[in-house]
């Protein structure tokens, strides 16, 4: 039976197909939708890890038990879980481990463009790359084989296309004794201890072991030749070989399913039987700086840019230039959007409980605002334009340490670092032990709004949920205390005068201060209160409640006849009720109107605008 499936839908129904037991990871897009689409598979124990190196250390542990396991993260969370999966490229495992890391070429919903593919290199780990739905699901079944075969993790390296694109996928059956109990732990301390005199060991043997895979690789069905005219020859993976295969559908191809290692034979047999040989690939020269050390000439990155997506139009763009292609029958390199389009900056959604937070700290002048990746980033935008960093997730708390110590108070400055709810559990705990530990002075605020937002809800630590049902919540503001912070001030995110005054205090507090911002976000809350709206008599266009953000909130064709402004309209479909443009108004002109309350709209299942990054 065949069924329309993304790319992250497929790996999860390959995860159940060829027996994982054990699914772990971290959100964020584009690959949050793998252990999403797990939890529909009860025969796989699945959670939302804290961050990714506890996800993979999760995984490892379940792959020395004896159970296959599968930990998912997007690019940028392969830098927090490196330091596990390298120690388990030295140890092995004793069943399948499969490392998936989704790449975002073309920066849709990240803060970098990494390619992850020179994590396979540098860990001396094989690595997969599907291009399409069904390849996602077998790669999942090659991946555990190879990673039980060759006793070593395997990354399966997909991208944004790969994860949202769907097409059909071949379903087979889960073929697997869930109730057989793990094998008995037997132990093995020079194999599993990864201390220097038995590491030591290994490392010629992981040398020999990428040798062995390389020859193997040149026999793999996922790495093919396909012979056509024999003047140019193209070498692709992933997306990139579907584009490739459209744009020159007679050329000479090495469809390449593992890139590392590289299958050195198929390379040389192609470039000994064509003219020219081309290396098509998204972002860095990965396979073609291979190749070339081979000493095999070829083109690539001469040619396409080393940044950015390459869809069809982008590839045949460029072999025009290059001379590749005749340009007149080439057509006009598309816009990824109308140019006539207006222009509209994401916005925190109404509701938001960020709102107030940056509704203030756009008032406080001589303010650094040290902030995170989340929703609460879009506080660098208009109106609010309130932030002055965003760099990794934890940083906010990290970094503001270090402008303190850094003696910027001395320049009449203060600093404040921000972080999200899930962002404190993932990373933010430690820089915070840092700051108390050392007896910094730092102001940190949290802004707790029930869920980890802008990938879609999923959980954390701080919910007293996990993807299966009920979990233990761990409060915020005990937790800053064990830490060792004695001034903890909690204040609710939909009172704007609290929110400006905790902030205040928290500034004027000699010592580590910790301020948590508590709001739920309105997909996950308790729904909508009443509509409100603007008595127009009332109003005079002061404009105070558009600096609000709130995308309810616009100007009217009204304008007031003493200033010339327009007045303020609160949009009915958009307004939720959070009461924010109504505490700020100076003259009182805005109020609920006085009917029913819409129905709640939170299920938990839509993400906030944004740049789709955990938060």
């Amino acid at each position: 039976m065949k069924k329309i499936m993304t790319g992250n839908e497929a790996i999860a129904r390959g995860a159940y197909e060829y027996g994982v037991k054990v699914a772990t990871g971290y959100p964020g897009t584009p690959s949050s939708e793998i252990l999403e689409n797990i939890t529909q598979y009860k025969e796989i124990y699945s959670e939302w890890s804290t961050n990714e190196k506890v996800a993979t250390e999760a995984a490892i542990g379940a792959a020395y038990a004896g159970r296959r396991a599968i930990t998912t993260m997007k690019q940028v969370g392969m830098n927090v879980a490196s330091d596990a999966f390298f120690f388990a490229v030295y140890t092995g495992m004793r069943a399948g481990l499969l490392i998936v890391a989704a790449d975002d070429p073309g920066m849709f919903s990240s803060q970098n463009e990494q390619d992850n593919r020179h994590y396979a290199r540098f860990a001396k780990m094989p690595m997969l790359e599907p291009g399409d739905s069904q390849e996602a699901k077998d790669f999942v079944g090659l991946g555990l084989e190879l990673s039980e075969k060759w006793d070593v993790p395997v990354l399966l390296r997909t991208c944004m296309r790969v994860s949202h694109s769907a097409s059909p996928v071949e379903l087979g059956e889960r073929n697997w004794d869930d109730e057989a109990l793990p094998p008995k732990w037997v132990r093995n301390q020079e194999k599993y201890v990864c201390t220097a005199m038995w590491a030591k060991k290994k490392r010629p043997m992981i040398e020999e072991r990428l040798v062995k895979l390389s020859e193997l690789a040149d026999t793999m069905p996922i790495n093919r030749l396909e012979w056509g005219d024999r003047k140019l020859g193209i070498i692709a993976s992933g997306p990139a070989y579907y584009y490739a295969r459209e744009v020159f559908p007679n050329a000479s191809f090495l469809k390449l399913g593992m890139t590392f290692p590289l299958a050195k034979g198929l390379v040389r047999e192609l470039a000994a039987g064509v003219e020219t040989l081309l290396v098509i690939e998204e972002l860095d020269p990965f396979i073609e700086d291979q190749v070339k050390a081979m000493g095999i000439p070829c083109r690539g990155k001469d040619i396409f840019p080393a940044y950015g997506e390459l869809l069809p139009a982008d590839i045949e763009h460029y072999c025009a230039e290059a001379g590749l292609l005749p340009k007149e029958k080439v057509t006009v390199k598309r816009e990824i959007a109308p140019k006539d389009l207006p222009g509209r900056s994401p916005v925190l959604c109404p509701g938001c409980p960020h709102r107030s937070t940056f509704y203030n700290l756009a008032k406080m002048k001589d303010l650094i605002i040290v902030s995170d990746i989340g929703c609460y980033n879009l506080g660098a935008l208009a109106p609010f334009f309130a932030t002055d960093f965003m760099g990794s997730m934890g940083a906010g708390f990290g970094v503001a340490h270090g402008f303190e110590i850094g003696d910027i108070k001395k320049t009449g400055q203060k600093v404040l670092g921000i972080v999200g709810d899930s962002t404190f559990f993932h990373n933010g705990v430690t820089p915070l032990l840092n700051v108390v530990h050392n007896g910094g002075n730092s102001t940190l605020m949290v802004l707790d709004n029930g869920t980890t937002a802008m990938t879609g809800h999923q959980d954390h630590p701080g919910l007293d949920k996990t993807l299966h049902g009920p979990g233990k919540r761990v409060d915020i503001a005990n937790l800053a205390r064990a830490c060792g912070v004695e001034h903890v001030i909690k204040v609710n995110a939909f009172d704007v005068k609290g929110v400006e005054k905790a902030i205040k205090e928290g500034l004027a507090y000699e010592g580590p201060s910790f301020i948590v911002v508590e709001g739920p976000c309105f997909f996950v809350g308790q729904g909508s209160g009443p509509v409100y709206e603007v008595d127009t008599a009332t109003c005079n266009g002061c404009t105070l409640c558009f600096r609000l953000g709130c995308p309810a909130i616009v100007q009217s064709d009204e304008l007031d006849e003493k200033t010339g402004r327009p007045k303020a309209w609160i949009d009915p479909v958009l307004c939720v009720g959070c009461d924010m443009c109504a505490q700020i108004c100076p003259r009182h002109a805005i109020g609920p109107v006085v009917t029913e309350a819409k129905p709640a709209s939170g299920n938990g299942s839509k993400p906030c605008a944004g740049c789709g990054t955990a938060g």
